[in-house]
């Protein structure tokens, strides 16, 4: 356990000096070809990091913010685009925390009366979902009466819980430290329509605000010059999805170190597949014919939890993601009551 601390915070050590350096070499390199030679080397060295952490809460979550969104948003940043290019300059203060968190800075024309009702009403909402997040945990004490397909629904609200959790305290923090805005990572995903609505507005924004500027926004204007512009979101979200799901891929790789099977991959496939199918569909039907909200919202919601059982979950699990997990955070309990590092190895749990 001392040696993944150590990891950790050498590893978290290089990612602030990477960037110091690429907020720096705005001053000597313009956007285009010769900042983006600059900041590749960077990009290389945030894929290998995670390497260097073995554990699911530290490694998972350090895999998911350098190399996932720090990567593209560094990209998006050589050829000045994406939250990191502004004029003037962002401080260092402010890049930093923006190039490596999963946060981004809420639109000031947004009217404050609003965003008190919903930081309110946010509250709330988390409170509630900590609160059914421990009551699930309780649940798997029962685990051996339960169906395993009733064990994979609670798996699906797990994740859920604990990403939007983990993700608002992040916000929060940075929300603290500067005093500004931020949106929030998931808009309350269970409630809806479709599977455009699910994927493209509600289920973890940070990443759906980074695949857009990077991946659809330039294949839809490729493919406007190809095809004909009423089609060309089609090839535009299979090739988001397939980027997710290489990504998703490498994020499973770094958690439970396994060869990738192609499973996520596959239902990232299928779901850009079924989204672009949802897309023709509305644009044929030109909203002839209406579906009511309460039975496409169950049937997106049922079709997504379906593919998961058959294929997100299978190569999640295998490497006991599950056990390696619970024991962590139990390492972690024994640490805050005794001041004493355990390794996760030497504890049992009793939930698995």
């Amino acid at each position: 356990m001392e040696g993944e601390i150590y990891n950790f915070i050498v590893v978290w050590a290089i990612v602030l000096a990477s960037l110091c350096y690429s907020h720096t070499i705005v001053k000597f390199f313009p956007n285009g070809k010769s900042r983006f030679l600059a900041i590749i080397p960077i990009v290389c060295l945030f894929f290998i990091l995670p390497l260097y952490l073995t554990s699911i809460n530290l490694g998972g979550t350090t895999s998911f913010f350098i190399a996932w969104l720090a990567n593209f948003k560094l990209l998006l940043f050589a050829f000045g685009q994406g939250p990191l290019s502004s004029t003037p300059h962002l401080p260092l203060s402010t890049f930093i925390p923006l190039a490596c968190l999963p946060i981004k800075f809420q639109n000031p024309s947004i009217r404050k009366v609003e965003t008190t009702k919903k930081s309110t009403r946010s509250t709330l909402n988390h409170v509630t979902k900590f609160a059914l997040l421990a009551i699930l945990i309780r649940v798997y004490s029962y685990k051996d009466y339960l169906h395993p397909k009733i064990i994979l629904f609670l798996y699906c609200l797990h994740i859920y819980f604990m990403l939007e959790i983990i993700l608002t305290m992040v916000s929060t923090m940075v929300r603290v430290v500067t005093r500004v805005e931020l949106e929030p990572p998931f808009d309350e995903p269970y409630l809806a329509s479709s599977l455009q609505d699910f994927w493209g507005k509600r289920w973890n924004l940070m990443v759906t605000n980074i695949l857009r500027p990077t991946v659809y926004d330039p294949v839809l204007f490729i493919m406007s010059d190809w095809i004909p512009r009423k089609w060309a979101p089609l090839p535009a979200v299979l090739a988001t999805f397939f980027v997710s799901g290489l990504m998703h891929e490498v994020i499973f790789y770094y958690i439970g170190r396994l060869k990738p099977s192609g499973e996520v991959m596959v239902f990232f496939l299928i779901h850009g597949l079924a989204l672009a199918l949802e897309i023709v569909i509305k644009k044929v039907l030109n909203g002839r014919i209406w579906i009511p909200r309460i039975i496409s919202g169950p049937l997106a919601l049922a079709f997504i939890v379906f593919t998961s059982f058959w294929l997100f979950f299978p190569p999640f699990l295998r490497g006991e993601t599950e056990l390696k997990a619970c024991t962590e955070s139990l390492a972690f309990l024994k640490f805050l009551k005794h001041g004493k590092l355990v390794s996760p190895t030497n504890i049992t749990c009793p939930l698995l």
